[in-house]
């Protein structure tokens, strides 16, 4: 396999995940309250956008003369970045599922009261 080959694949594998994680936070925006919702929203549209312009730029990669691949790499490289940025932010302001307990929750407490 070469290494253009290689590379696609890589970056084929990376969209699948990112699909999966924007699905995740679909899932949870279902559950959120409706502020949550719209916070959600927002950052979904992003991430799908982003997507689909790695998507767009992986294509092109794939057609890509030898001349024109390492630019095309680099566009690559730098729309996976701004992608992973982008999950990360909508995830930091995600809140987290109902079953996690936070920093400074109190561990559930026995009827006898000891935990």
């Amino acid at each position: 396999m070469s290494r253009r080959d290689e590379f696609v694949e890589q970056m084929k594998a990376r969209l699948d995940e990112w699909n999966a994680e924007i699905e995740a936070l679909a899932a949870r925006a279902r559950q959120a309250s409706v502020e949550a919702q719209a916070r959600y929203h927002d950052d979904i549209e992003r991430l799908k956008r982003r997507r689909d312009e790695t998507q767009r730029r992986l294509e092109e990669l794939q057609y890509a003369s030898e001349a024109a691949w390492d630019a095309l790499q680099q566009g690559l490289d730098d729309a996976w970045e701004l992608m992973r940025k982008a999950l990360r932010d909508a995830q930091r302001h995600a809140p987290p599922p109902k079953d996690v307990q936070q920093p400074g929750d109190e561990p559930p407490r026995s009827p006898g009261g000891s935990p």
